[in-house]
């Protein structure tokens, strides 16, 4: 079960990460690669290679949770990106949707009210 919700960033790292790290090495990640500070409040995704497996990395009040989901079958589908960028924002949203395996490439907010 997830305890992330809407109050929270969420960036996604587009580097294919080795699944055998684990906390130290995640920040690591972030402090060097995202040039970002992991206990900064932003939830971090990373992905493998083969985009089968993801773990985020997320800082609480005393310590870093870190979740890990492995797909039996099928790949996740990352968003589309610039490939000079070594991160993208997702939103909640996104998270949920990539995180259950949904494409999430061509999606956009459409606004549901009318202006005047």
């Amino acid at each position: 079960m997830l305890t992330l919700d809407t109050t929270y960033e969420f960036e996604l790292c587009l580097l294919p990460t080795d699944m055998r790290k684990s906390f130290d090495s995640l920040c690591g990640v972030v402090t060097t690669d995202l040039n970002a500070d992991p206990t900064n409040g932003t939830v971090y995704l990373f992905a493998n290679k083969l985009r089968d497996k993801i773990k985020i990395l997320h800082w609480r009040t005393g310590g870093f949770v870190l979740y890990y989901k492995r797909l039996e079958k099928g790949t996740f589908e990352l968003p589309l990106y610039d490939k000079s960028v070594k991160s993208i924002q997702l939103t909640y949203t996104q998270l949920i949707l990539l995180f259950d395996g949904i494409t999430i490439g061509n999606l956009s907010s459409k606004n549901r009210y009318k202006t005047s």
